[in-house]
């Protein structure tokens, strides 16, 4: 379809994992940078072109913040993120692409070519926020710190990915691979990453080598994905009165039992092995205190970056909704059996590459070329779909600070964001081949 230097030295290793909750510890670990690696990163960055893009990435910050915040303040609810995608698509058209176009599930694709076009290298954000619709997003400014919901989360990794096409045009750097700027839907919540699995899943170009933009900071380099399966189970009957009707099978009674036996078994299953976790995190139904009710239900979430794991949780779960729908229709005294619905609503691979992986090994020469301390991470992000597939990819951050991801108080400031985009390039570049 139509088409709709300065390098920042950080003082202090700045880390995000995304996925990881404000306050918590994020399972990160230090990495070696083999030699080979450092002095490709030096190279590329000694390049006068490179530099030229660099100076472009500092011109660009007033345009940058000005994307940034008009993006943010364009709603994108969970599987409404269509007049962001317009609107991000447009940008990228301006900016100069060769061919841009909305996938079936909306991703927004944009295609610079490459010189020689062997190789496909693919660079993402997320459009999609976790607020629902009618959620204030107007960006409001306390001194320089910018705060609305999804103002880092990922709306940043958005204006970052924009602001690096940006300066590789000005600059007039030319790529051996095509790169492809990608702006996915559906990586949060019950999104469950449909974006990047259509994109992966798609036949029109085969994908080589993945970079996802979310989260801020420069250290953070995801490079293991966590996988997590998410059901929702609901038991229903016929209902009736607390009194008149007692003896019927009781939704509320089985979905207790349910929650009771999963994670009596599950306690013990995971205090052992890989770390692997669950949460009832929902639950609901019923009509009044003194009526039987007719449906009761629960959603849970399953993590592990063990598939093996993964899957004996899985089963401990679906054999204690069986247990509990048998175990409450033994007890009733009349009326017909409680029947159970389970749906399974969010199925995210796990999978990694190691540390020596050349993509893991430029990102952290990268980020430690820019004055971070790289660390490698496991978390749930775009690059679970790859990652699982056997597809190099890595997850960065886009810079700056940020705070209250998913939380209406969320916030970034501009703390060294331009160090966000000078790395996403240098990866990208040393990725795709710098064309001469």
């Amino acid at each position: 379809m139509s088409l709709l230097q300065k390098v920042v030295r950080v003082a202090a290793p700045v880390l995000f994992f995304p996925g990881i909750a404000n306050g918590q510890q994020a399972p990160a670990g230090r990495i070696g940078i083999q030699k080979e690696y450092v002095n490709e990163i030096s190279r590329l960055a000694g390049d006068p072109l490179v530099k030229k893009m660099f100076t472009e990435i500092t011109r660009l910050e007033p345009e940058t913040r000005r994307d940034h915040i008009s993006l943010t303040e364009i709603p994108a609810p969970p599987f409404k993120e269509t007049e962001r995608a317009k609107a991000f698509a447009s940008m990228l058209g301006a900016a100069g692409v060769d061919t841009l176009w909305l996938d079936p599930v909306g991703n927004v694709v944009a295609l610079r070519r490459g010189t020689s076009g062997k190789r496909n290298v693919v660079v993402d954000a997320h459009l999609d926020t976790v607020f629902p619709e009618g959620t204030d997003v107007k960006v409001k400014f306390s001194g320089d710190t910018l705060k609305a919901p999804g103002i880092g989360d990922d709306t940043r990794g958005l204006a970052a990915l924009l602001a690096g096409l940006k300066a590789l045009n000005r600059a007039a750097i030319k790529t051996d691979a095509n790169v492809y700027f990608v702006g996915t839907v559906g990586e949060e919540g019950l999104g469950d990453l449909r974006g990047i699995k259509h994109l992966f899943a798609q036949k029109t170009f085969p994908i080589h080598s993945h970079i996802a933009l979310d989260g801020v900071g420069i250290g953070g380099i995801v490079n293991s994905a966590v996988g997590s399966i998410r059901y929702r189970v609901a038991y229903l009957g016929p209902g009736g009165h607390s009194y008149g009707a007692f003896g019927l099978a009781n939704p509320h009674h089985a979905l207790a039992k349910a929650i009771a036996y999963f994670t009596d078994e599950a306690n013990e299953f995971v205090k052992s092995g890989v770390k692997t976790t669950y949460n009832v995190g929902m639950i609901g139904g019923g009509t009044s205190v003194n009526a039987i009710p007719f449906e009761s239900w629960l959603e849970v979430d399953m993590r592990s970056e063990s598939p093996e794991r993964l899957a004996g949780l899985d089963a401990i779960f679906r054999n204690a909704v069986e247990k509990a729908l048998k175990a409450e229709n033994s007890v009733k005294r009349m009326g017909e059996d409680l029947t159970v619905k389970l749906e399974k609503v969010g199925d995210r691979p796990s999978g990694s590459i190691p540390g020596t992986n050349p993509l893991v090994q430029r990102a952290a020469a990268s980020a430690a070329h820019l004055g971070a301390v790289p660390m490698v991470a496991a978390s749930s992000t775009n690059s679970n779909i790859p990652l699982n597939q056997g597809i190099p990819s890595v997850t960065i951050g886009s810079g700056g600070k940020a705070g209250g991801a998913h939380s209406l108080d969320e916030w970034w400031l501009n703390e060294n964001g331009e160090a966000g985009i000078q790395h996403m390039l240098l990866v990208l570049l040393a990725e795709a081949g710098l064309a001469k």
